[in-house]
């Protein structure tokens, strides 16, 4: 019995202290050996490190089913799982990783702007720091390739579309109404302050299929996720005053700015060509709350404004000109969050409220706007694997127009009522490292035309070396008419485009090149038999146009110390048939050439950033009457040189000043001709200047931080 007992001891103790060996070879994809790699059973201290021709070989105790681990940096970690006595003689290959900096990028038509972006040809500081931008994101966008220079508007023209064509979403929510109404001949801004943003993305064609509603592009601004620190921002400025605070929370946080802006005693300094009987004046504020939950992050974002002016301009009809007064407010509630569902799922979802309101009086006309929009999205996003990434969800616009128009003799409502629903999905596939593309579809239905359309969207890039790439785009693109359409007639259909891109690309370390090349065909256009959108007019899809052309852009902070520098150029031939247009032309805001120089130079021993911006466009077309044909003639080229000085008081105190045009360059925006000819059957005209040929600017802005190190050059 003694025995029995000693040999079953024994035995188990042969079989407890039995080994396996695991071994195999490790390879990339083209079957090259990867020496270096990490092998191990995952929960246990048993693995080694490959070889340099890939081999692998180690012994475990372990028995039975485990999991093996094989992972190299810039390759996707190889799991297997099952029993340790299978494991011998592996060939593993391993797959590249495509989220690695090496990677190619789709960004053709895409300018980005971000800190985490593997391609940024802007900064977030670069928005509030360019000497024309005077401080709003449009300002600074306007230096990049594909965006035409249409300087008595102020928003955004690409690539031949109009401003109504780019859409403009926060946190992936559309805003309605993101510029603040203004008059002919008087730029307007950009509703929303940099102050809270820290990521913009701008497509100027060939955007994803997550986004519609926008014949020419997309702008996306991305408020900050996560600030760094709690801080108090103080403005004083010679056009008004800025205040912003900062709270932190171990899972919260919330920014707050707010802005009061009034021109009068500019004005009073600095008079311009209007006759002003209320200066312009501005009130806004913005806050954005931030929570952190175990998986994802909300974000509330809130914004209202409210502005009012009154004036009299020049009129050559009118000896006593034209009296304009306008008010208006606006309320604008963004809530989004974005999180983790499982190790393979992620959400994405959002809602926004618009409430916008116009009152406006042109001479004895009274005109009162009111608009309520809504959006909301819900998408997902499941990824199979670095290499394979599946995009989709839906969307709901929701927007009620109601005009109410009185001059004394006519008493009238317009208005409509439209709801678009459209559901997409995108994949994103990497066929390896070098070769990527994005494929996707948009649906969409809209209940005011009673339209079903579908849009097809296709990107390809190639990595022709280790910092150069090619991309192909093309998509399908639709957008209802403007309010100045609907709300006179809603028997239409969605407008069309289709947009075909090609795109170079070089990043080398501090310098960036790109050029692009594009074509778009316009079809559906909207068309009317009278001077202006009128509810007699008689409105039809008949319309049509393209546009094509080559963009360039150029940056280098690395040839010259402490200098940053980019170059932007645009070529552009577009015409169309829309509108009145009695036949094909090239549009008043389409500019043939446009070039953008921007320079910054640090400046340590005065503790100080001077900059330069510099723009150009060729002349814009417009019809002389005393000449045949329609959009006969072009006006001079535009030209404005901006310099800008921020000096550092202390590490927390600036004083900032800014000049546009500062050479003092007599642009004209275009003419006005008399609606009658001269006893000798002339029209006579008037040119149609800025309302100011130069714009100063002086601020002093201080912060307080924790750090006693930040300051506001971020937002200057």
């Amino acid at each position: 019995m003694k025995r029995l007992i000693n040999f079953i001891f024994l035995f188990s103790s042969v079989i407890g202290f039995t080994q396996s060996t695991i071994n195999g070879f490790v390879t990339d994809s083209k079957g090259m050996p990867i020496e270096g790699a990490n092998v191990y059973l995952e929960g246990t201290y048993d693995g080694t490190t490959s070889k340099e021709d890939g081999a692998f070989s180690f012994s475990t105790e372990e028995t039975g089913d485990q999991t093996l681990i094989i992972s190299y940096l810039s390759f996707e970690t190889f799991t297997m799982y099952g029993n340790v006595s299978a494991m011998k003689d592996l060939k593993v290959k391993l797959k590249d990783d495509m989220n690695a900096l090496d990677t190619v990028v789709l960004s053709a038509g895409t300018f980005e702007a971000g800190d985490n972006s593997k391609i940024s040809v802007l900064k977030p500081l670069d928005v509030v720091t360019t000497a024309s931008a005077l401080g709003d994101f449009v300002g600074a966008l306007q230096t990049l390739p594909g965006t035409t220079t249409v300087a008595e508007d102020g928003r955004l023209f690409v690539r031949g579309g109009e401003a109504d064509e780019t859409q403009i979403f926060i946190d992936g929510i559309r805003v309605f109404t993101p510029y603040t109404p203004t008059t002919n001949n008087i730029p307007t801004r950009g509703r929303y302050s940099p102050f809270l943003f820290d990521g913009i993305t701008f497509s100027t064609g060939g955007y994803s299929a997550e986004y519609g509603q926008a014949l020419s592009s997309v702008l996306l601004l991305n408020t900050v996720d996560e600030p760094d620190q709690e801080k108090t921002d103080i403005g004083i400025m010679t056009v008004g005053a800025t205040l912003g605070n900062t709270q932190k929370w171990e899972k919260s946080s919330i920014s707050v700015n707010a802005s009061y802006i009034n021109l009068a005693p500019y004005l009073a300094i600095f008079k311009d060509r209007n006759e002003w009987h209320k200066p312009y004046e501005g009130l806004a504020g913005e806050a954005v709350f931030r929570h952190r939950t175990d998986n994802g992050l909300f974000k509330l974002y809130t914004a209202f404004d409210s502005s009012n002016f009154e004036l009299t301009q020049e009129d050559i009809n009118l000896s006593e000109g034209v009296d304009f007064k306008l008010k208006n407010s606006n309320l604008y509630v963004n809530g989004s969050y974005r999180g983790m569902l499982n190790d393979v799922w992620s959400i994405a979802t959002g809602l926004s409220y618009t409430h916008a309101k116009n009152n406006v009086n042109v001479i004895d006309n009274d005109i009162q706007d009111t608009e309520n929009s809504a959006h909301f999205k819900l998408k997902f996003k499941r990824r199979f694997s670095s290499s394979f990434k599946l995009n989709f969800g839906g969307e709901y616009f929701a927007t009620d127009f109601n005009e109410d128009f009185e001059n004394g003799f006519v008493d009238e409502t317009y208005g409509y009522k439209s709801n678009i629903s459209s559901i997409f999905s995108e994949a994103d596939i990497f066929f390896s490292k070098k070769l990527a593309m994005k494929a996707g579809i948009r649906a969409e239905y809209s209940d005011v035309f009673d339209e079903f359309t579908v849009s097809p969207r296709l990107s390809l890039a190639y990595k022709t070396s280790g910092k150069s790439q090619v991309s192909l785009a093309y998509g399908d693109f639709y957008q209802n008419p403007s309010s100045n359409i609907l709300k006179f007639e809603q028997d239409l259909q969605a407008q069309k485009t289709s947009h075909y891109i090609l795109n170079y690309q070089l990043n080398n370390d501090g310098q960036i090149f790109r050029a692009e090349a594009y074509y778009k065909d316009y079809m559906d256009l909207i068309k009317y038999d009278t001077e202006f959108e009128s509810f007699d007019s008689n409105y039809n899809n008949n319309g049509s146009g393209y546009a094509k052309g080559i963009d360039l852009f150029w940056r280098d902070s690395k040839t010259v110390k402490n200098v940053d520098y980019w170059v932007s150029y645009s070529l552009l031939d577009s015409e169309r048939d829309y509108r009145n247009f009695p036949m094909q032309a090239q549009p008043n805001f389409a500019n043939t050439h446009n070039l953008s120089v921007v320079a910054k130079y640090w400046i340590e021993d005065w503790k100080s950033q001077v900059g330069a911006s510099y723009g150009f466009a060729s002349g814009r077309t417009y019809t002389n009457p005393n000449v045949e044909g329609f959009l006969n003639q072009k006006t001079k080229s535009f030209n404005s040189l901006s310099l800008n000085w921020a000096y550092l008081l202390d590490q927390q105190k600036i004083l900032y000043f800014s000049i546009n045009n500062v050479l003092g360059f007599k642009n004209v925006n275009g003419y006005q001709y008399a609606n009658t000819p001269d006893l000798n059957g002339n029209f006579a005209r008037r040119e149609l200047r800025p309302a100011a040929d130069q714009f100063f600017f002086v601020g002093f802005f201080w912060t307080i931080s924790e750090d006693n190190n930040s300051n506001q050059l971020d937002n200057l």
